[in-house]
């Protein structure tokens, strides 16, 4: 039997993650057992479950323990891709706010409480957020403060509120600190006028002064009691904040692409049916979409009922595909943010807290629709770099060439010097053939486009 321990994990003192012969486990602790029973106990497990609040598990066979501090064996549901804060859009970030309060909630009504509030601990299932955590609960103690309030407000209501008061892409702060963003940055980035703001002064400036002011003092248990009412009053009080923040997708360029686009109507059409088609002839368990925009060739295969990971590097288009998600109720849809010329990568303890895109595959099939020409001649990129990374990432791939002639390629080209003598037809298919068979070209009607379905070479 192989074991292998998950890098994420190591930092719970309740238990740990770990793979055996390729099947996920969850031990829990010695130390954690009373708070585990209670969990099951109290009806809380069993409420969340048939909420579709907390990742479902089975009791496992005891004599697979990873070591000999172990309670139970669980064995917890999959999550078909394991996504990051920063890579969410706006709404996804309150959604699993507003989730993670919910849950504190019901906690309390059946005497427990979250320990800890990372917004790692959420994740999507069925196109809604879940909690992965099953230990971050524990038995909640009457005077005692919330424990989880200052790691909420970094990993949640700060990055909301530098998203919807600042700029959009201070989300990616998230991923330069690990353990949320702190209080102190925050308040300095939020400035003067967000104080008029009742929540956001108390629970980000103040909270912000608080820390500053007692962060190397010791502090006397007996002079920190917080009653019931107060506990719930203060998440009350979050909820209200997070509901208040919004932010509205507009004014980025691709988020209206499918608006100016230089398809006809029967152009747009056919590509849609092509894919469909090259879809099929894959016949994935899941897909990756680069580029995807608002997830407009997505849905094609969540409709298909095939898990997609929807990936874009405009905010607003991946808040309009979110959104639009959450409204049609898809369970096969993931919207997320990524920049493919700056790709996730490994970040926290050794670079493996957290993985990288890469790790996080490969998929059957990717798709790479309208998307070569932005990596080439915007962002110099040589072809073979790109056959290179997806061919790393993907068995089967869905791509379109989209030639100079193209309006949106002179678009490109109009403001910088053409030094890109291999970008043709000849020379993607050159370059890709190092990686890649093609196992069919459709050539767009109405257009010059093309469309291949190729596969790795093995």
């Amino acid at each position: 039997m192989t074991e292998q321990a998950e890098p994420g994990s190591f930092r719970d003192p309740s238990g740990l993650l770990f793979t055996r012969d390729g099947i996920l486990y969850r031990q829990v602790n010695k130390s954690y057992a009373s708070h585990y029973d209670s969990l099951i106990d109290s009806g809380l497990y069993e409420n969340l479950i048939n909420a579709g609040k907390l990742v479902r598990h089975e009791e496992a066979d005891q004599n697979l323990q990873a070591s000999d501090s172990a309670y139970k064996i669980i064995r917890p549901e999959l999550i078909p891709f394991i996504s990051y804060p920063y890579e969410w859009c706006f709404s996804q970030l309150k959604d699993a706010a507003l989730l993670t309060l919910d849950i504190q909630n019901q906690a309390m009504e059946c005497g427990m409480t979250l320990k800890d509030c990372s917004a790692y601990n959420v994740q999507w299932l069925r196109g809604k957020p879940i909690l992965i955590d099953t230990l971050s609960f524990e038995t909640y103690e009457q005077g005692r403060p919330w424990a989880a309030y200052r790691q909420f407000c970094r990993h949640f209501l700060a990055p909301l509120a530098l998203m919807s008061r600042k700029d959009i892409r201070l989300g990616g702060l998230s991923k330069l600190h690990i353990d949320g963003v702190p209080l102190d940055l925050a308040d300095r980035l939020l400035g003067i006028r967000s104080r008029t703001s009742l929540s956001l002064y108390l629970h980000i400036h103040l909270h912000a002064k608080a820390q500053e002011k007692y962060e190397d003092k010791p502090v006397d248990p007996k002079t920190l009691k917080v009653s019931r009412m107060a506990l719930l009053g203060l998440v009350d009080s979050l909820t209200g904040s997070v509901k208040r923040l919004k932010w509205k997708p507009t004014g980025t360029e691709w988020a209206n692409y499918y608006s100016f686009t230089n398809y006809t109507d029967e152009t747009f059409e056919y590509k849609k049916a092509t894919v469909a088609q090259m879809l099929r002839a894959s016949k994935p368990k899941q897909v990756w979409d680069l580029g995807a925009n608002t997830g407009m060739f997505s849905r094609l295969a969540s409709k298909m009922g095939i898990p997609v990971v929807s990936f874009d590097v405009d905010p607003a288009a991946v808040e309009k595909n979110y959104l639009e998600m959450r409204e049609s109720t898809d369970k096969y849809l993931l919207p997320l943010v990524l920049d493919l010329t700056n790709p996730s990568g490994g970040v926290g303890w050794a670079n493996e807290e957290r993985m990288s895109v890469s790790d996080r595959g490969p998929t059957d099939t990717a798709m790479a629709l309208a998307l070569v020409h932005h990596l080439a001649i915007s962002n110099n990129v040589p072809l073979l770099k790109i056959a290179e990374f997806l061919a790393g990432i993907c068995e089967s791939l869905i791509i379109e060439f989209v030639p100079k002639e193209d309006s949106q390629v002179q678009r490109l080209l109009a403001s910088r010097e053409d030094v890109f003598p291999n970008y043709h037809q000849p020379g993607f298919e050159q370059s890709f053939a190092e990686y890649f068979v093609i196992e069919s070209r459709r050539e767009i009607k109405g257009s010059k486009r093309i469309l291949y379905h190729m596969r790795r070479v093995r």
